[in-house]
């Protein structure tokens, strides 16, 4: 029988919702809790992500504080989801916690909407000057952080997109299979698994992620991950292996 979830039951959450960029979200904690899932939140969360999430974009990672059964304190990685995220995790349960998790986020999205204040063109005209001022002046503050840097490598911090390993091994002067092994002996990248040579979660800010599935001949799926370099990765891998024989790369 098909429900929909009507606007006071979510005036009392089914699952809390977080504000992360002026936007509804939720914690990737919580929603593995309503969920039900029986795999840990450490070992579900990468296993989710293979499905084609991004850092950054779909997701955040933060830091929790959590007591365990004894009520001692430990800290536990947590993560914020876009509400895009979530419904798409809960699909991929196909459970009915599942389906009524996804009900919820739809209707949470509808009332988001329905409460949206209509603004007068003005209005609008002020919040996108206001949005590209906030821009303008974090541009300026990268500028003055990236000014007492080297002219080679200030260049390379402040071009747009992001670095392949091989790129940024060609900067240090190294070679890609090097730059692997030592970030992986640096315990920045996964040394084994499926997830290896992808970063750690504390590490993610620093990388992005590309997963892509493959169909092979006898119709067996892999997924294949690539590991990219966010600008500020390049700063924070010299720092991390001490090196900083910058080079120009065409």
């Amino acid at each position: 029988m098909n429900t929909t979830i009507a606007p006071q039951q979510v005036a009392r959450p089914l699952i809390p919702l977080q504000q992360h960029n002026d936007a509804p979200a939720v914690l990737g904690r919580d929603l593995h809790e309503f969920l039900e899932v029986s795999t840990e939140y450490r070992h579900w969360f990468p296993r989710m992500v293979e499905y084609g999430f991004t850092a950054g974009q779909d997701y955040v990672v933060k830091n929790d504080r959590v007591q365990d059964s004894l009520g001692r304190e430990r800290e536990a990685l947590n993560h914020i989801l876009t509400l895009d995220m979530a419904k798409e995790l809960s699909m991929i349960q196909r459970t009915d916690k599942g389906k009524q998790a996804r009900r919820y986020f739809i209707e949470c999205e509808k009332q988001a909407k329905q409460a949206a204040p209509v603004l007068t063109e003005d209005e609008i005209v002020h919040q996108a000057l206001a949005i590209t001022a906030r821009k303008v002046e974090a541009l300026e503050a990268r500028n003055q952080e990236l000014e007492p840097k080297a002219e080679a490598y200030e260049s390379f911090i402040e071009a747009d997109g992001k670095y392949s390993v091989g790129e940024v091994a060609k900067m240090l002067g190294m070679g890609q299979n090097k730059l692997f092994r030592e970030l992986r002996n640096a315990k920045i990248l996964i040394a084994k698994g499926h997830l290896y040579n992808t970063p750690y979660q504390q590490y993610m800010h620093h990388f992005e992620v590309k997963a892509r599935t493959i169909v092979h001949t006898n119709g067996q799926e892999t997924v294949k991950h690539t590991t990219y370099v966010q600008p500020s990765g390049i700063d924070f891998i010299a720092k991390k292996l001490n090196v900083y024989a910058f080079k120009d790369v065409a």
